[in-house]
């Protein structure tokens, strides 16, 4: 039943993603993306808890950069539905970061990436779509933080 579940919202999730392609040029990008970050859902739900802080770290930061792409490709609906995938999985880390995690400096290093990539995006981004842009930032860099304090605690 579980398996069943997960595997209905990871199609839900890509049928989300893809009815949204504002280009065919922009098609086969978004594709694999969407393809990408489905296998990587998948993989992050099916793995320990122990690992799941680094899966979900790599998923929100492929969430992160497709965002960046439909926003720059003028499709700020897609973009608003994956920031919110990127709230639920940034909200995930937080809340597994008291599990024995795997990979810690390595979740830490990449969030950082990830919060310098979206602080680009915001730059270039349009004045209405700014605001979720930060509100998204704002909660990355608090994961950020969160994983930062972990790695000097272990």
């Amino acid at each position: 039943m579980g398996r069943l579940l997960r595997t209905l919202v990871i199609t839900a999730f890509t049928v989300t993603l893809l009815s949204s392609i504002p280009c065919r040029a922009a098609t086969e990008e978004i594709l694999a993306d969407a393809n990408a970050i489905a296998q990587m859902e998948a993989r992050a739900l099916q793995a320990k808890p122990r690992e799941q802080c680094f899966l979900y770290t790599e998923l929100v930061h492929a969430m992160t950069e497709l965002a960046g792409h439909q926003m720059l490709a003028g499709d700020p609906e897609s973009a608003a539905v994956t920031l919110q995938r990127v709230h639920h999985y940034a909200e995930l880390i937080h809340l597994g970061l008291a599990n024995d995690t795997k990979r810690l400096m390595n979740a830490q290093m990449l969030m950082h990436h990830t919060t310098r990539r979206l602080d680009e995006y915001v730059q270039h981004a349009s004045f209405e779509d700014r605001e979720s842009l930060q509100a998204t930032l704002k909660q990355l860099t608090q994961v950020e933080n969160e994983l930062l304090n972990q790695v000097f605690a272990h």
